[in-house]
């Protein structure tokens, strides 16, 4: 339960409010649901919509919100899930661009210039900025990952 109390002194700053709330409504669209397109679809929409709209991003517009998945198919390759924004690369092997080098290396990774990123696969040429947070299970296996791109 979020500690924000419209016209109340509030301990949050409104960025770190706005990610408490934005993390609240995730946890709410998955309460119950399994269905893992279901839940990548929703959460990729929540988040791109979100930030798109708070004024705590303003001058950093998101352009592409979305998760890259595990092919059972095709070890070690990311097979493109739901996401809001342009078209994208439909598959990038693990260890290949930001989203490849998340999930070889199974750390989430902030880049604030893609340009300065070895081997960065632009899908969008509006694309600046990126963040890649590994899907991990709980026995350490990346099934995935979630990506952030801001022009």
């Amino acid at each position: 339960m979020s500690s924000f109390i419209p016209g109340f002194n509030n301990t949050l700053d409104p960025k770190a409010q706005f990610y408490l709330e934005l993390a609240e409504q995730c946890a709410a669209l998955l309460q119950g649901q399994r269905n893992l397109i279901s839940n990548t679809a929703n959460v990729s929409s929540l988040v791109y919509h979100g930030l798109r709209e708070t004024p705590t991003r303003e001058g950093k517009p998101v352009n592409w919100v979305g998760f890259y998945l595990a092919d059972a198919k095709k070890p070690a390759v990311l097979a493109l899930g739901p996401f809001q924004g342009k078209p994208a690369c439909t598959e990038i092997a693990f260890g290949r661009g930001v989203c490849g080098t998340a999930a070889s290396t199974s750390k989430s990774i902030v880049v604030k210039d893609v340009h300065d990123f070895p081997g960065h696969i632009s899908c969008d040429p509006a694309s600046k900025s990126e963040v890649v947070v590994p899907l991990k299970a709980p026995n350490g296996k990346v099934h995935g990952v979630f990506d952030i791109d801001a022009s």
